[in-house]
């Protein structure tokens, strides 16, 4: 063990609890039964299973109010592996479940036997015929699918609220809708072909023309029996006018049985019974969507309305108009939105009868975007509106800030409303659908059933489709509040088919809550053709049981997750797994929502449990360690829940005493390390890089890997002894070199100016030069000890770095420009807190400016481009997408460049300062997307705007990175 690694038990949490009945069992504290482990390791290799009890606890958790452990994880690669694990299932008797996002809604994501991830390695998407189509494997989340589709003026049909993290295959088994796509956008209309492994492992793609043909030859029972099927729903007239009906408004309960009526041959049906099947029917291998206009000009509004009643009156008036989404969101939730970055602090007054509607008129162009406004402002003159609060404007708009800030309100719902949920108690999210012309109707008798069992009121919706949205919290743990539960549900499905007629469920399908529950909405017959036709695909039960079929009356009241409090950073979670797709660690350890489920199963245990000792092992690299502490998850979390914040106080728990007083003394003495740190690259420039590798290699093994930063051969040279020569006379801006840049030179073989002589000469060129102090040395933005959780460390350098640029901006008079993005977020954000009283003050005055921004809108308009190269593909670095400042990194590379290029798998590197040199494998396995796309072409120039990242992005691609300021230097040079 090496010298200084910290002990687990610094992790273990300290809050006194009582054991969960739904904790792990401690039979599982050696994770994966040892007979199946070494089974589906010789079957698929060792790297492809995973068996730790701490793999099986974060791979138990979805976005639903339910929890089962896993016996195994398969981390599939291929089709392949699909197919060996189905035939090894059907041998050994056991089950498979297939999860990618785990965004689902009602369990779907979840097995009690062999789980298979089908995310990490079925991601990419082929853009086909000049974007009318698309060809997506199933691990691609729709943001990144519609990101290629965009260049081509295209989008898919389905826009799930969670587009940001949920992928296509899920989008497809559960026919998720969202928004926009109605009855007539959603999966089962625009999608044109799919591959899929049914459970005997027959691979079927349904666009080969020998399709018919060829299942016919390995499957003919299952192609009798489709067929059968068929004939007798359409003998039935009654049971085909009921089935049509069924799919006139949203409705993705049960299999879709209208596939029957309009499949032909039993592969057209099979295509349409996948759609909404939720993995119980087969693996969806790939999937090729008919795509959208993507129409780019926007008109929305949010109005709002006194009542529920008038708000639903006016819907239809907007569906005659043309709306493309009409969405309801009720006063509770209004109020609870507030807690969601953006929304205006005023709706929190907001009175409780409010209701708004967010209506969006979509066009191809500006006469038909006039043409939609005009039709609007017709029927906001048959309108009776309100303003209770000031920031109410009633008016529609085209300003695409605004407009985002209204959706990001309404996408929210689920967790904002969620994530105000009374702490420890687990969430449902329950959606159904009405004939639109009752939506009123069917509000109001919702909230007069949530009161009437004692839940918070609160309802939002796809109102143009009488599709509708409520939450439900409750603690799991206690049976009266499970029985509580268990009668509304009783309550509320008997409301909805035999008051309304309704759909059970209209876009989050049937899952494990709605399942006890399929036959009162289809009846007895219709059912029973459902359990006919999971018999024929599946004779042995293999997939996914319990899932969308279950004759336990109770079903739904199994397995419901506790939610045991954990540290208030983290407690609001709802575990919707919004932040996974964005964290960089995602695919080698552990991703936000699964840092927090294992710190929840952590609280389930008892304090000497085995499993908590196995987890608490895991838990300092796969969640500590690892995490790149780059907070991105926070962007992502419409709760804004920071987990790397949280990790980087768990790196503050481990520190000894004598740690954070080495800490604390660096900082104070930074002067003399900047000098010491530029000394010894200088020195490490001369020696081979094979003999820092070995020796830095010996150092982590004797130290700590954790402390000991391995060496890389994309490290720069030492910077420049002198800063440039400035003059504080005449200066526009101070100029801070971040200290990366004054201990690191240029990159290796530019024959430039360095950064700092690039941003002198830049601004002066612009006339609007800069001064940069004589006194810079020996301070810093404190990310250094703050990435690391040095609390002490951290104060000192926080506060020396404001009041130095307190005295050097003249008390905030001149702006403070900084030349790396992530010490602008620190210089300018992540001190606050540690920061004192005064010098708090003293911060709120000053101006602090990345340098990009700087370029962008004080240089550019002073400059003239003299040259462009032909090509730049650009890495915006996760400090910018805190600062919001992308755009103008776009706007300076495109002043350089006659192509600029922006990866659409682009991710936070995770070098994070020194982390990618600490862990060499996190920087690899975060950028491996973006480096294959970036590696696909040749470009001219491989641009970003932070020294380390940049050095990680070397590291990753093999490619010259740099600073976008050194080619808007060259390119404006006369």
């Amino acid at each position: 063990m090496p010298l200084l690694e910290p002990k687990p038990e610094s992790l273990r949490p300290t809050a006194v609890r009582a054991p969960a009945h739904d904790r792990v069992p401690a039979a599982l504290a050696e994770g994966t039964p040892l007979p199946l482990r070494r089974d589906l390791s010789a079957l698929l290799g060792a790297e492809k299973v995973l068996w730790k009890v701490s793999d099986l606890v974060r791979y138990a958790a979805d976005a639903s109010p339910y929890r089962f452990v896993p016996q195994v994880v398969v981390v599939a690669e291929d089709v392949d592996d699909v197919s060996a694990v189905l035939s090894y299932a059907h041998g050994k008797g056991r089950e498979v479940v297939f999860r990618a996002a785990g965004t689902s809604l009602n369990g779907q994501a979840q097995g009690e036997d062999i789980l298979v991830d089908v995310r990490r390695h079925f991601s990419g998407v082929e853009v086909l015929d000049d974007g009318a189509r698309a060809r997506i494997q199933p691990g691609t989340t729709v943001v990144r699918a519609n990101a290629s589709l965009a260049r081509y003026g295209r989008v898919l049909g389905p826009d799930p609220a969670s587009a940001i993290a949920c992928t296509l295959g899920g989008v497809v088994a559960n026919n998720a809708s969202g928004m926009a796509a109605g009855t007539t956008r959603n999966s089962y209309r625009t999608l044109a072909s799919l591959t899929f492994v049914l459970p005997s492992g027959t691979i079927v793609d349904t666009a080969d023309p020998t399709a018919d043909e060829d299942l016919a030859h390995a499957e003919p029972k299952l192609c009798e029996g489709l067929l059968a099927v068929k004939r007798e729903i359409e003998a039935d007239p009654e049971l085909v006018r009921r089935i049509r009906a069924k799919y006139e408004i949203k409705n993705t309960n049960g299999y879709r049985l209208d596939a029957f009526l309009d499949g032909q041959t039993p592969v057209q049906i099979l295509r349409g019974l996948m759609v909404g099947s939720e993995g119980t029917f087969g693996f969806i291998a790939e999937v090729v969507f008919d795509t959208l206009p993507l129409d780019r000009s926007v008109s929305s509004a949010l109005l709002f309305f006194p009542t529920l009643s008038a708000a639903a009156a006016a819907v239809p008036l907007f569906n005659a108009a043309g709306a493309r989404a009409v969405e309801l969101m009720d006063g509770n939730t209004l109020r609870a939105s507030v807690s969601v970055s953006g929304v205006p602090q005023d709706w929190a007054d907001l009175p409780k009868e409010t209701t708004a509607l967010l209506v969006e008129f979509r066009a191809p162009d500006a006469t038909g975007q006039e043409e939609y406004e005009r039709a609007a402002a017709e029927v906001l003159k048959q309108l009776d509106l309100v303003a209770p609060v000031p920031s109410v404007s009633n008016a529609f708009t085209r300003d695409a800030q605004t407009i985002g800030g209204y959706w990001k309100a309404r996408k929210a719902f689920v967790t904002a409303v969620g994530g105000a949920r009374p702490s420890g108690t687990t969430l449902i999210t329950e959606d159904f659908a009405v004939p639109p012309s009752r939506l009123a109707e069917a509000c109001e008798a919702l909230l007069e059933l949530q009161e009437r069992h004692g839940f918070d009121a609160a309802v939002a919706g796809h109102a143009a489709h009488g599709n509708l949205h409520f939450l439900l919290a409750f603690d799991a743990g206690e049976t009266s509040d499970v029985r509580r539960y268990a009668a509304f549900m009783d309550d509320f499905c008997r409301m909805t088919v035999e008051r309304f007629d309704g759909s059970l469920k209209a876009e989050h399908a049937t899952g494990r809550n709605i399942s006890p529950f399929l036959e009162l909405e289809w009846g007895s017959k219709a059912t029973e053709l459902m359990w006919r036709t999971k018999e024929l695909i599946d004779p042995d039960g293999v997939l996914a049981p319990r899932i969308v079929l279950n004759r336990d009356p109770e079903a739904h009241l199994r397995g419901l997750k506790t939610i045991p409090r954990v540290e208030a950073e983290a407690d609001p979670c709802i575990e919707c797994g919004f932040c996974e797709p964005t964290c960089p660690s995602g695919d080698l350890t552990t991703t936000p929502r699964q840092r927090i489920v294992l710190r929840r199963e952590l609280m389930r245990q008892p304090v000497d449990s085995p499993v908590g000792a196995s987890l608490l092992d895991a838990y300092g690299y796969d969640a500590v360690d690892t995490c790149a502490g780059d907070s991105t998850c926070k962007i992502a979390c419409p709760v804004g829940i920071d987990t790397g914040a949280l990790m980087k106080d768990f790196r503050h728990r481990r520190h000894s005493p004598r740690e954070e007083r080495i800490a604390a003394l660096t900082a104070k003495n930074f002067k003399a390390v900047e000098a010491s740190a530029r000394l010894a690259v200088a020195a490490a420039d001369k020696i081979s890089d094979r003999l820092l590798t070995s020796v830095t290699g010996l150092a982590r093994k004797a130290v700590r890997p954790d402390l000991v930063p391995s060496w890389l051969p994309e490290i720069p040279g030492a910077a420049a002894r002198a800063l440039p020569r400035t003059s504080r006379s005449g200066a526009h801006a101070v100029y801070y070199p971040a200290c990366v840049n004054r201990i690191f030179g240029a990159p290796d073989g530019h024959t430039g100016p360095s950064l700092p002589e690039a941003v002198v000469a830049v601004s002066a060129r612009a006339g609007k030069p800069v001064w940069i102090p004589s006194d810079v040395r020996g301070t810093c933005c404190a990310t250094i000890w703050h990435s690391k959780g040095y609390l002490d460390g951290n104060t000192v350098m926080a506060n020396r770095i404001v009041e130095a640029a307190w005295g050097w901006t003249a008390g905030g008079r001149l702006p403070l420009v900084v030349d790396a993005s992530s010490c602008t977020l620190g210089i300018a954000h992540e001190v606050v807190p540690y920061l004192t009283d005064e010098n708090r003050e003293l911060h709120a005055e000053l101006e602090i400016v990345d340098s990009i921004v700087w370029a962008a809108e004080e240089l550019l308009p002073g400059l003239t481009v003299h040259r462009t190269v032909a090509s730049a593909v650009l890495h915006p670095t996760c400090s910018m997408q805190h600062l919001g400042d992308e755009a103008q990194l776009r706007q300076v590379a495109e002043a350089c460049a006659d192509e600029v290029v922006v990866p659409d798998d682009l991710r936070c590197c995770a070098f994070a300062g020194d982390r990618g040199m600490l862990h060499q494998e996190l920087t690899e396995s975060a950028t491996a997307r973006e480096a294959a796309e970036v590696t696909s072409r040749e470009y001219d120039a491989y641009l970003s705007a932070n020294r380390m990242c940049e050095v990680g992005m070397d590291h990753a691609t093999g490619r010259p990175y740099r600073s976008v300021l050194l080619d808007l230097e060259r390119s404006t040079r006369p």
